[in-house]
């Protein structure tokens, strides 16, 4: 089996909608595009990608969003030392399809109040929804190291919550780790590095809003 030595992790560059939420009630989800800075954040990100990289080849996944698609084009990573699929289950977790603004604004205090990961947005997903197509994904992603030609990079273009949920059921995260962790920024990136072990870690942590509340005792 050929492992990777890195898996990297990036939220897209800000887009449309982080900066005015009233644009999902005219746009859907899906179109969104990047804002100007979310262009210069993700143009950055590239240029850390590229040295991390180097002359390595890379095996993209990227969400069918327009936003991921269009921070990956700012990576201005070498079109021939990539191999680029879009992967439909890193999408954003689904909030319904036209958004009203007030609506969705009481919805998330419900959720807040509810847990993220259990509540459900009405026409929409829960977090343990998009935990169970990212978990589809994760085993995929494991029959493609099968291959003993697979790259030694994986890069992974995706969304805020994909990317904890990821983390969550590669590190076996319980629920009460997960609703502590905040989303990380616009561009920002996470990296599983496989060390000598033959295990993964992660370069940095997530940020913590809180400390967990477990029901009981895991591990």
């Amino acid at each position: 089996m050929a492992r990777p030595r890195r898996i990297v992790l990036v939220r897209h560059g800000e887009s449309t909608g982080n900066v005015d939420d009233t644009v999902y009630e005219r746009e859907p989800d899906h179109a969104l595009a990047l804002t100007e800075r979310g262009w210069q954040q993700a143009e950055e990100t590239g240029k850390r990608l590229r040295e991390v990289f180097g002359h390595e080849q890379v095996s993209v996944y990227v969400s069918p969003y327009r936003r991921t698609h269009e921070t990956l084009r700012a990576f201005h990573l070498d079109s021939d030392r990539i191999r680029v699929r879009e992967e439909p289950r890193l999408r954003e977790q689904d909030w319904g399809n036209w958004q009203d603004r007030d609506d969705v604004r009481l919805q998330k205090a419900y959720r807040d109040a509810y847990g993220h990961f259990f509540y459900r947005f009405a026409q929409g997903e829960s977090g343990a929804d998009v935990y169970d197509r990212v978990g589809g994904f994760l085993e995929s992603l494991f029959r493609s190291f099968e291959d003993p030609d697979h790259p030694p990079n994986v890069l992974i273009v995706t969304h805020g919550l994909a990317m904890r949920l990821f983390c969550m059921r590669w590190f076996h995260w319980t629920v009460a780790d997960f609703e502590s962790l905040s989303n990380p920024g616009n561009a920002e990136m996470r990296m599983l590095v496989l060390g000598d072990d033959d295990k993964y870690t992660l370069d940095r942590p997530f940020d913590r809003w809180r400390d967990p509340e477990p029901y009981g005792i895991t591990g």
